[in-house]
């Protein structure tokens, strides 16, 4: 049964080394950084959006405020004039207005949460992609630094005498303790 196991576990990773080399990493990176900008475009676009909103209902509330002040002081008219009944539908529109004004504020401040939300997603969303354009820009830049010939001139190769001295320190390091 062991033998079996190993046999698929090695067929497996032949596979996956197999499409490893199929996928082209460098364009499977580009891709990911491209639909990475397209969800930015789409996320600057939400954002935008909720402003646009935001600045529309503060220029409806500047107005319901204007409306209310208004009624308010219809109301004082209607009071002096003795016209009880004329105060009564005023009082009601205004009891209407503030409702309104309420309701407004309300979704200022829904909009307003919302639209802090997206910008806090955007910047991460601009954090990630400047992290996978720079990967993207590593791996494609890398084969044309350096090439199988650059790496065995580096000095990333131990001699001999270097091992030797590490083991007798090593060795020494371990009697110590």
């Amino acid at each position: 049964m062991a033998l079996i196991n190993r046999m698929s576990r090695l067929l497996t990773a032949d596979m996956h080394a197999v499409l490893d080399r199929i996928e082209e990493p460098d364009v499977l990176l580009r891709h990911a950084v491209r639909e990475m900008e397209e969800e930015l475009a789409r996320a600057e676009q939400r954002v935008k959006l909720l402003e646009h909103e935001r600045a529309r209902l503060a220029d409806r509330h500047r107005k319901v405020e204007a409306a209310f002040a208004e009624l308010d002081e219809q109301v004082g008219v209607a009071f002096d004039s003795g016209n009880e009944e004329l105060a009564r539908k005023l009082i009601k529109r205004k009891l209407e207005t503030q409702r309104l004004i309420k309701h407004v504020a309300e979704r200022r401040a829904a909009i307003d949460e919302s639209l802090e939300q997206s910008r806090a997603t955007l910047d991460e969303q601009r954090e990630h992609l400047d992290v996978m354009r720079q990967k993207a820009e590593l791996l494609t830049e890398s084969p044309q630094r350096a090439g199988p010939d650059e790496w065995s001139k580096t000095e990333f190769s131990v001699g001999d005498d270097e091992v030797e001295v590490a083991f007798l320190r090593e060795r020494q390091r371990r009697t110590r303790s």
